[in-house]
């Protein structure tokens, strides 16, 4: 226990003096094997077996989708696909990467807008883009969910409206809701603010410069919209609890004009500021460390792969022992945790399969893509 900071003091005698091993560098993280170190003391709340577990966010969410599905817990799909469909398609067409077809959702502006969309309370100017094979069209909400695109602007909404009644039924529906924070940058609709998930042009639709708008959310635009989300889903479900966290994944490109490891280091720092920050102002809202385990210098850059983004298979390990040791409850899922080679996927209820533990489905990746085939078109 911390002492009393109002009660007199001999001399030498601190604050720091009571304080936890885990205050302190060199106990907590200098001295301690780098795959142990946990930097986290206690959680608001743990996730019990029965619990319906929602996901969403960037790439690195569906590492959490994945082994609860594994370690025997709730992971929780509202946009299930069609017995027909089979595992392999259903899994190309998105169904189980997250709990509803929404595709990665990278910024809480975009976050704040599907809740919106789903609820009613938002319809964006625009509604269908072309295909970049221009003989097919997609929604420019989820552009890549849809192999080999639309037929007609007909379909695009017709399945969009399926996909937002499954997101109404998972906001009234999930007990837990996880949120992996990934970019701060993002592309707009000048007419009414809406956010894509990719700038137009990459995955479908055309830029346009009078229309399109680069955006790069300040520390006070992410604390608004997590705020105006968190309070519109504790509307539908009061007693929701909420786990942050933040991608340690680099950004795959900057248009902030800066160099792509400092919008790295903004983005990121943005991020982690307003995660802390909604954690310390709204009840049952946890912060999870998975930023700091992956990305944190204790490990000296082991977690990252040679192109230094992708996060090897041993530091998603360390990320999800530490999630089942810290925030779930028993212990059913610690050694599916533990190693990542056990993983499986008996069902489509019981998201991603293994091909998805060395290969994340993210939109992001796009962006290199394209300047690639571009720079072929122009050779």
């Amino acid at each position: 226990m911390v002492a009393d900071r109002d009660a007199p003091r001999q001399p030498g005698d601190t604050p720091y003096r009571d304080l936890p091993e885990t205050a302190f560098w060199t106990r907590s993280v200098a001295r301690v094997p780098a795959d142990q170190v946990a930097p986290l003391n206690e959680f608001p709340f743990r996730i019990g077996a029965n619990d319906k577990v929602a996901t969403a966010g960037s790439c690195f969410a569906q590492h959490i989708a994945r082994h609860l599905a594994q370690g025997g817990y709730n992971y929780y799909i509202a946009e299930q696909p069609h017995p027909a469909l089979g595992q392999a398609v259903a899994r190309d067409f998105g169904y189980g990467t997250f709990s509803a077809r929404y595709a990665n959702i990278y910024t809480s502006r975009q976050l704040l807008q599907l809740v919106q969309r789903a609820e009613g309370m938002f319809v964006p100017v625009t509604d269908v883009w072309d295909a970049p094979d221009g003989r097919s069209l997609v929604d420019p909400f989820r552009p890549a969910i849809q192999p080999g695109g639309y037929a007609s602007a007909e379909e695009v909404r017709a399945d969009r409206n399926r996909h937002l009644a499954a997101v109404r039924r998972m906001l009234r529906e999930m007990d837990v809701f996880v949120f992996t924070l990934g970019l701060t940058e993002a592309w707009v609709d000048r007419r009414d603010g809406a956010v894509f998930p990719l700038c137009p042009g990459v995955s479908g639709g055309r830029f346009d410069p009078a229309i399109h708008d680069f955006l790069n959310l300040s520390i006070d635009d992410v604390r608004d919209d997590l705020d105006r989300t968190f309070r519109l889903l504790r509307a539908i479900r009061p007693d929701l609890r909420i786990i942050l966290t933040v991608s340690p994944v680099p950004l795959k490109a900057t248009a902030s004009g800066d160099h792509v490891l400092a919008a790295t280091t903004y983005s990121k720092s943005v991020l982690r500021v307003a995660a802390h920050d909604m954690a310390a102002t709204h009840e049952n809202v946890g912060y999870f460390p998975s930023y700091e385990i992956i990305a944190g210098n204790f490990n000296r850059g082991a977690y990252y792969a040679e192109d230094l983004r992708e996060v090897r298979p041993e530091g998603v390990s360390h990320v999800m022992r530490t999630f089942f040791a810290h925030v779930v409850e028993g212990s059913a899922g610690s050694s599916a945790a533990a190693d990542h080679r056990t993983i499986a996927l008996p069902s489509a209820r019981s998201g991603p399969s293994e091909r998805d533990a060395a290969r994340l489905e993210c939109e992001e990746e796009l962006l290199e893509f394209d300047r690639v085939m571009a720079a072929r078109r122009n050779g």
